[in-house]
């Protein structure tokens, strides 16, 4: 049996210069010149810009007995913009501001889905997207069962929320990942996950 390759975790050495602030209003957006040592021991002066919108907290639902996960789908419009023009099916996420992550996926659940869920577990935290985004994200999943119902969901009016939930048989929602319904990535981990796991 071989061994496992070495991974470097090296802190690299940074030489932070100027940031400057491009934008401030829904989130906040930076353009920052560093200096950074690569491996082969020279320095390199780089302009980078980081997208500041916090961390979050999503987390999917599922019930053991029916097969069932619950999504729900929203319009976003940087995903429209980028051609995408349909809602998108999403894992119940948002933005912890503050707050633990497991009180947010709580409830979130509650707010966006109606749905009180038992036993939840932070499986992963993971970097949405790490080459411009400095979010994180605190991914869960929870058991629910038909009686666990507390609302219609929808999300909250006065945040802009207008939403749909879904409640697909699990076989059905990993077939939406395969016919490009369901795109997004925190969602499409989160079901594997369910998969890999056996917990359906």
């Amino acid at each position: 049996m071989t061994d496992s390759p070495k991974v470097d975790l090296r802190v690299p050495e940074l030489r932070v210069g100027t940031s400057r602030v491009l934008s401030d209003g829904h989130s906040v957006l930076r353009s920052t010149v560093f200096d950074i040592r690569r491996r082969d021991g020279t320095w390199q002066t780089l302009n980078r810009e980081t997208y500041d919108r916090g961390n979050g907290a999503v987390i999917l639902p599922y019930d053991r007995s029916r097969r069932t996960v619950l999504l729900v789908r929203q319009f976003r419009y940087p995903a429209y913009v980028n051609g995408h023009q349909a809602p998108l099916i999403e894992a119940i996420a948002g933005l912890l501001e503050g707050q633990d992550p497991l009180t947010v996926a709580c409830k979130e659940a509650e707010e966006e889905a109606g749905v009180k869920v038992r036993n939840p577990r932070c499986v992963f935290t993971t970097f949405t997207s790490p080459g411009a985004v400095t979010e994180t994200l605190a991914c869960f999943i929870a058991e629910y069962g038909a009686a666990d119902r507390i609302g219609a969901g929808g999300g909250l009016r006065q945040e802009g929320e207008d939403i749909e939930v879904l409640e697909p048989d699990f076989d059905d929602a990993l077939a939406m990942i395969a016919d490009g319904q369901i795109v997004d990535a925190k969602t499409i981990m989160l079901l594997q996950h369910l998969r890999l796991a056996g917990l359906l």
